[in-house]
C-alpha cells in the first residue's frame, strides 16, 4: 500500500520555477529525502528506496547539494558502510 500526500501549490510558484506540478513533486521529494537523511531520520538506503534510485545515486545527489552527509562519528560510518 502506498501513501500519497497532497501539497497545495500556487500556480505562480510553478510558473516562477518554470516547472509543472509533477516536476515540482520530484524536487520536493528529493529535498525531503536529503533533509531527513542529513538529520539522521532515515538511512541512505531508505531514501534511495523511496526515490526509486540506486543508493550511490542518492548519495551523489546529496553530495552535489553541498554540506556534510554524515556527522563525524563511528556510528554514522558503521551505519552507512554496513551495506557496502
Amino acid at each position: 500500500m502506498e501513501n500519497v500526500m497532497k501539497i497545495e501549490c500556487p500556480t505562480e510558484l510553478l510558473l516562477g520555477l518554470h516547472v509543472n506540478a509533477e516536476s515540482l513533486a520530484k524536487i520536493v521529494k528529493l529535498e525531503a529525502a536529503i533533509a531527513l537523511f542529513r538529520k539522521g531520520k532515515i538511512s541512505s538506503g531508505m531514501a534511495a528506496k523511496w526515490l526509486d534510485i540506486p543508493r550511490i545515486t542518492f548519495l551523489l545527489k546529496a553530495m552535489e547539494q553541498g554540506g556534510m552527509l554524515l556527522e563525524d562519528s563511528e556510528d554514522d560510518f558503521r551505519r552507512e558502510t554496513t551495506l557496502l
